[in-house]
This record gives structure tokens, sequence and C-alpha cells, in this order.
């Protein structure tokens, strides 16, 4: 009878880890951050569906930052460099069954230009389809194409996606998970994609949940309602921290906590105001205090994560609040009676508007009003969604916000600088700044292809950056997340162009 007993238990465990891995998979692989799904056009939420492994680009980048096959499964350039030809995955099919034309993708591509997507900064002769090849023509050597094409607002959607004006009405694309129920702006539910070709993802779905508060999305992840938590605090980190179900992760990715400066503003105008702003502010104070890094503390604008970027030879940003008020002074401020400056009866105020989507970044404006009031500036603090910076950066009424920008949003990262500190500066970067010879470098590294060529540019732009402050750079930026125990092989991608869903697997 004993051996029979044995037999039947170890039958009934196997069982049982069978019916547990089966329920793992069967139970949504679920995600939560703070990014809101602002609508169905590409330029506003196509991050998303990048990231949920909904949609594909064309090309993509590796964790070095090397351009690699996506939709497209390989790519040529002509002899004089303006010619690329991108050649379609063979019998890639979009989540309506219907195939990937190059026609389809040169359509989707054209649209986003038209639609506020990146593409619209590049000098395109034309987009064409040839031989079922995906042409595309620049008026000039432009070497950072494949990145520009790997940004998320370059995603490729069928026909079937719009409606009879061209607007998108639904997504069909092409990932390993298509659409099974979108809720804008906080939710996004997914299943396998029948017409993907490549290996089939673990899970059968997926969902995604924007959570605006980040212990609320600390406390999904303690609580098992979530599988990837992102962008948590760091008091949420240490209070997981002993927490035997989440493996806690922080991982530097190519994001600057920045002060953005309206240099039109009088106030600010002159370099040796936002020179003074600078000097005032306390970076490391504020990363060994508020963000438990000291190693975050901003030196310059561009981290060393984007090493080809960062200049370790650059004088690093000091705190000087003694320089600072000599140099208030120099501009003709003097001390009224309650410490705060005062220039022709009127006194320094500002006003400083921070994002909620980091919640570090309320705590870092409550620092940063007290450095200021010590050099004698008064500073009015106010958090505010997302959406306000822009409406303010555009009719002229932001003099200082809190963000955290990602330069590698174009994963070569002179696509987000030209967007931020062109002619007409951008909404995340330059107010009332430009510069010349900034320009001139950036139109050097767009047709540049030989590495060390590409140095003496990017190092004149960083210097530039560094004396002008057009933003001025706060800290450095870890991503901090917690992964469940039940899933495994979670990869963090530091471009943030993927959460690498079709790679994670339930844990045995």
């Amino acid at each position: 009878m004993e051996l029979p007993l044995r037999l039947f238990l170890r039958a009934a465990l196997c069982m049982l880890l069978l019916t547990t891995a089966a329920a793992a998979q069967e139970r949504p692989l679920r995600v939560v951050a703070p990014f809101e799904i602002l609508g169905l056009e590409p330029a506003q939420a196509g991050h998303i569906f990048l990231r949920m492994d909904v949609a594909e680009t064309l090309v993509s980048f590796d964790r070095q930052g090397q351009a690699v096959p996506a939709l497209a499964q390989g790519w040529t350039l002509s002899d004089d460099r303006k010619v690329w030809r991108f050649t379609l995955r063979d019998k890639a099919r979009f989540h309506d069954e219907t195939p990937v034309t190059a026609e389809a993708v040169v359509a989707s591509l054209e649209r986003s230009r038209g639609k506020g997507g990146v593409l619209n900064q590049v000098a395109l002769d034309s987009i064409s389809a040839e031989d079922g090849t995906v042409v595309i023509r620049t008026r000039e050597p432009f070497a950072p194409l494949p990145a520009f094409l790997a940004n998320y607002s370059s995603i490729i959607l069928a026909p079937s996606s719009l409606d009879a004006a061209g607007n998108v009405t639904r997504i069909v694309a092409t990932g390993p998970y298509r659409v099974s129920r979108l809720a804008p702006p906080l939710s996004l539910e997914t299943e396998r994609s029948p017409s993907w070709s490549g290996p089939a993802p673990a899970f059968t779905r997926a969902s995604y949940l924007s959570v605006a508060q980040g212990e609320s999305r600390a406390t999904m992840a303690e609580s098992g309602e979530a599988d990837l938590a992102f962008t948590l605090p760091p008091t949420a980190m240490r209070r997981l921290a002993g927490n035997p179900r989440i493996a806690l992760r922080s991982e530097p990715v190519p994001r600057t906590r920045i002060m953005l400066v309206n240099s039109g503003d009088p106030l600010l105008s002159d370099p040796r105001a936002r020179r003074a702003l600078s000097l005032a502010v306390d970076r490391a104070g504020m990363a060994a205090g508020i963000l438990r890094n000291p190693a975050a503390a901003a030196t310059q604008l561009l981290p060393p994560v984007l090493a080809g970027w960062h200049d370790p030879s650059l004088p690093p940003l000091a705190h000087d609040p003694a320089e600072a008020r000599r140099l208030l002074a120099e501009l003709g401020w003097r001390p009224g009676a309650d410490g705060i400056l005062v220039r022709d009866g009127r006194r320094f105020r500002l006003s400083l508007r921070t994002v909620t989507v980091f919640p570090e970044l309320p705590i870092m404006a409550t620092a940063i009003q007290a450095q200021l009031r010590e050099v004698g500036i008064e500073v009015d603090v106010q958090a505010v969604g997302g959406a306000e910076i822009p409406a303010a950066h555009a009719d002229g009424s932001l003099q200082l916000a809190l963000a955290a920008r990602n330069y590698a949003l174009v994963p070569e990262p002179l696509g987000v600088l030209q967007e931020d500190f062109g002619p007409k500066g951008g909404v995340w970067g330059a107010m009332g700044w430009s510069s010349p010879a900034l320009l001139d470098a950036f139109r050097k590294l767009s047709t540049t292809f030989e590495p060390a060529e590409r140095e003496a540019p990017r190092r004149l732009v960083t210097r530039i950056l560094q004396e002008e402050l057009p933003v001025i750079p706060l800290s450095w930026l870890d991503y901090n997340f917690a992964v469940s125990q039940r899933v495994t092989e979670v990869r963090f991608d530091p471009y943030e162009l993927s959460y690498g869903l079709r790679d994670i697997r339930p844990a045995r």
C-alpha cells in the first residue's frame, strides 16, 4: 500500500504544480506605471503601445544602444548616404490578418510626419514603396535616421486603424499582443495575437494600468495586484525592501530631472541669473536626502549612461550660494527688509511648477524653494498635471518648472536635443533661448557617420548647454521598479522602448 500512496502523492504534487503554472499563465501579466494613455495618436500614446508589445517600429535598439531589426528585417544605405532601403519581415501580418506591405508602412510613416511625429524633424525628400521595400530618401546624409524610426511616434499601424477622415479609431498593429480592450486614459488589456509569426509570449494576456500615485503603485506590487510596478518613489523602495514576494530593481536610464527656465522672462534672460539659480541649488543634498542616492546628483545635463554624450572633462555644476549672491548683486539686485531681493522696486519672485508623475519632484520643488530663498529669491510652488506645463510654455506664462526628461526618446539623443534646443526651443527644453553655435553642431552631427568625427561636435553641445543653462540639470534618474516573484526573465530596457513582455515567463 505504501508504494501506491507515494506514487499518488507524487502525481498529486505534479498536478498541483502544473495547475499553478497554468493558472499563472491564464492570469494576465499586469503592469502599472504613472503614464496615462493620452489618446490613440502615436505621437500622444505610442509609447504605451510600443512598450506593451502591441505595436512595432521598423527599427529598434538593443540595450547597448545599437540599431537592430524590428518590423524591418534589414536595411541598406546608398554610397551617397541619402537613400535607405528597408526590407520588411517575411510574412508579417497586422492584427486584422492583412499582410504588412511596403505601401501600408509608407502610408503609416507619412501620416506620422504630419501628426507631430519626430520624422517631421528630418529633411526628407520622399518615403516610397519600391519592389516590396520601404525607401526613404533624405535631402542630405542623416546619420541618426534609424533612431528616429525607432521612436514611438513612428509605430506602424494598419490602414484599418483609421476612419474615413484619417483619424486613428483603433490600434491595429503588428506586435505579439493585440488590443482586446482600451479605456483611455487609464487602462489597456491585450491578448496574444494569432497573426504574430514569432515565438508566442508565455502569458496569453497582459494589462496596463495608469496609476498616478507612487505609493499606490507600490501597494499594488505589495498585494500582488501588479507583476511589474514602475517608477516607485524612494520611500516606497525602502518600505518594500524586506518583502520576500517582490524583487526591487533600480536601473540607470537616460533621464535627467531638470528645471525648465524661461530665458525670455526679464528676470531670467541674463545667463548670470540662470547661473545664480544653478549655484543656489544643492544637488548633492537633494540626491542624498530625498533620492537616497548621492551618485544621482547631476554634474551636467546628460548622464553617464549616455557614454558618448556624457563628458567627464566638463567642469561640474557646483553648489555655491555665495557666488550666486554675488552674481545677483552684479545684476543690480539688493536685499529688501525681509531678505528678498529687490531691483527697480520689483521683488525677485518666481513661480515654480512641478509635475507629479514622478513623485519625488514635488518634494524637490519644496527643497529648491528653500534653497532659492537663502539667496533672496522668493518662489511659489505649484504641483500641476503634465498637460499644464506645455500649456504654460505655449502661452509664455511659464517661469520655472521641474520635469524628468528622457534624452533617449529617440535612441540617438541628438533627436531629443534638437527638439528641445532647436531655433524655437521645445516644450521640455529651451524657452526664449537659442544658440547659433549649438545649431551648427547639431547640423554636423546629423550629417556625420564616423564615430571619431562626431566626438568634437558632441563636446561642443554639452559645453554650450553647461555654460548657457537654458535648462538647469538637477539629478540623474534611476528607474525604480518592483517585480513580482511569480514572473521571471524580466529584462529592463534603458531606452524605455519596451517592457519586454514577450520574453517574460511565469516562475516555476
